[in-house]
């Protein structure tokens, strides 16, 4: 009976080469309603010198996406990077450095009134894909390295107001200058979550000290590159340091996953998600725990693909409660990429 209803499904949810590239044409002529160009300040628009994919567009809709946001332009970019895109996908890093030079922060997104916090760093991750496809040379790419530098230490290194990040044994937490819990949550990306229980600035997340670490091996990895042993030694010493203090604070041998941590309370949090899958994403795990945390993983695994968390949330429909949309059952396109790519890296 198992293998009926297998095969019924998989006939049911079988997709053809001529289904794909039909997608592929829809995506491919869907980019001009995205792309966006405002290079003078506007009210609360901030003027950008060149072109960029919004999020979402729909006509006739009241609100409607005009700015440009720092996570989003990354996994976009993701789509593009191509000879025919390649001007604008250079454009789109170019916006964010040049956000950065201005503001000193690259913010949550291109709007005056989003300047208080940032959003996942994955400026250095955006600067070696670009590398890599488009076979840039090394003054270009230290030069991009030297604002991805500025923005580590300025901003996620920040001890004080308006970047009160690293906070507890070198590692960061998300942050807003209002300190104010639910707007650090909104720089998570996931707003809102149940991941922090509605206090994040109390949490040590483990996203983003994973992409903390990425950053620090990839300026190891330019370094290198570079011929200058004694900086690439400097950042390698530091990716091992927070590799061990994650792997003491925040990895459970008992579920065999990682969680944010609880500064505050001196404890790991409570809730399974895919930020926990990050550390495997950035390449800081072993290939025993990337064993264990392969099976873990089975536990997200829905009919649609993974849930953001493993369970349901309690307060989900409780009235005067923010819901939690990134959280069990909903999946998120983001989170499925970091988890395959994690997965292909340790094989």
């Amino acid at each position: 009976m198992k293998s009926f209803v297998k095969k019924i499904f998989a006939k049911q949810f079988h997709i053809d080469r001529n289904q794909i590239d039909e997608a592929r044409k829809y995506i491919d002529s869907y980019w001009a309603n995205l792309t966006r160009e405002n290079k003078k300040d506007n009210d609360s628009l901030i003027g950008l010198p060149n072109p960029y994919i919004v999020p979402a567009h729909e006509e006739g809709r009241e609100f409607d996406f005009n700015e440009m946001y720092y996570w989003d332009a990354y996994f976009t970019v993701q789509g593009m990077l191509d000879e025919e895109h390649k001007k604008l996908v250079l454009g789109m890093l170019d916006n964010l450095l040049f956000m950065f030079k201005r503001f000193k922060i690259i913010p949550n997104a291109s709007r005056t009134y989003l300047m208080g916090r940032s959003q996942p760093p994955l400026l250095t991750s955006l600067i070696w894909d670009i590398y890599d496809a488009y076979k840039m040379d090394l003054k270009w790419l230290e030069d991009c390295i030297k604002v991805a530098e500025e923005e580590y230490q300025t901003v996620w290194m920040g001890t004080a107001k308006p970047n009160n990040r690293k906070v507890h044994k070198d590692l960061s937490r998300y942050y807003d200058i209002n300190q104010l819990h639910d707007l650090a949550e909104a720089e998570s990306g996931w707003d809102m979550n149940q991941r922090f229980n509605r206090r994040a600035l109390d949490f040590l997340p483990v996203d983003l000290n994973a992409l903390l670490f990425k950053y620090e091996t990839d300026f190891a990895r330019f370094y290198r590159l570079k011929g200058d042993t004694r900086s690439a030694a400097k950042w390698d010493v530091l990716s091992v340091a927070r590799q061990k203090t994650m792997n003491s604070l925040m990895y459970s041998e008992l579920k065999n996953w990682f969680y944010d941590y609880n500064y505050f309370k001196k404890r790991k949090g409570t809730v399974s998600s895919l930020a926990g899958f990050y550390p495997m994403w950035a390449g800081m795990v072993s290939e025993r725990q990337a064993k264990e945390m392969v099976k873990t993983l089975r536990k997200f695994e829905q009919r649609g693909g993974l849930a953001t968390t493993d369970v349901q949330p309690l307060n989900q429909f409780m009235p005067g409660t923010t819901p939690t949309q990134w959280a069990f059952p909903n999946g998120w396109a983001p989170l499925h990429f970091m988890v395959i790519e994690g997965l292909q890296r340790y094989g």
